[in-house]
């Protein structure tokens, strides 16, 4: 119930923004439709908050709704940066802006790998690290693993996966950790050395990732312990609003 009223409030307020935001649309710089998109999109996310009930938790619907989440915070993060105080342009880093927008793609894919090994129950499918049942190639079962929709009037609270396909969630977001770590740190190390003006947010991200990573290992090693799986749910989010705020800083002026 204390979800359901901080997600109402959020609504009451991402809808005086857009009203506010759509009021003012003549004057000059005043975001109109970024706003509006924000409002669809709290709407949506409510429906979606409703279907994991009444669909039982369905994982394609559970991960949907974090993605949601994650995609709300990261478009107020983006509506202040646009309403920010501007100053002047540092110098160009013009070349990395492509890859940066890949970085977002990865992260944001990664994001939601984890968001279906939760809905699945795979967290706990490995115990052991770097191996998984001591193995470096266990039991896996990716023909169920990712099956996105399995029906209607289906319970999946606990899950309904055996545990190869669980298995080979687990190793999956591994894997895909081990990707957006490589590339984000290229990446990182890439745009700092362009510039000192973008050190900063390269920072920003680099720790970051650092503490993501830690907190990942951590939660196989110490067993899904509450306080370190929602940390690892947080800094998530936090990595990604500061690789917006990264590609913010590579496409338009520095704030």
């Amino acid at each position: 119930m204390i979800h359901r009223y901080f997600a109402g409030a959020l609504g009451l307020v991402i809808l005086a923004i857009a009203v506010w935001s759509w009021r003012r649309r003549r004057v000059p710089g005043q975001p109109v439709w970024l706003p509006i998109l924000l409002l669809a999109l709290v709407i949506f996310q409510a429906l979606l908050g409703m279907w994991t009930v009444t669909l039982q938790l369905k994982p394609v619907v559970v991960m949907g709704h974090l993605l949601g989440g994650f995609a709300t915070f990261g478009l107020l993060v983006l509506l202040a940066l646009r309403t920010a105080r501007k100053v002047p342009r540092g110098p160009s880093v013009r070349q990395w802006r492509l890859a940066g927008a890949i970085g977002i793609v990865i992260l944001t894919a990664q994001i939601a790998l984890g968001g279906w090994t939760s809905s699945n129950y795979a967290a706990l499918a490995c115990l052991d690290f770097p191996t998984c049942h001591g193995s470096w190639v266990p039991e896996m079962d990716f023909d169920e693993a990712f099956v996105m929709w399995r029906g209607l009037g289906i319970d999946y609270e606990y899950g309904v996966l055996e545990h190869p396909a669980r298995t080979a969630i687990h190793v999956s977001h591994r894997i895909g950790a081990v990707v957006t770590f490589a590339y984000l740190a290229w990446l990182l190390v890439a745009v700092a050395r362009s510039g000192a003006a973008m050190t900063g947010a390269a920072l920003l991200v680099g720790g970051l990732l650092l503490v993501q990573v830690a907190l990942g290992i951590g939660n196989v090693l110490l067993h899904l312990p509450l306080g370190v799986a929602t940390a690892h749910n947080g800094v998530a989010a936090l990595l990604l609003v500061s690789m917006i705020y990264l590609n913010y800083r590579l496409w338009l002026q520095q704030h």
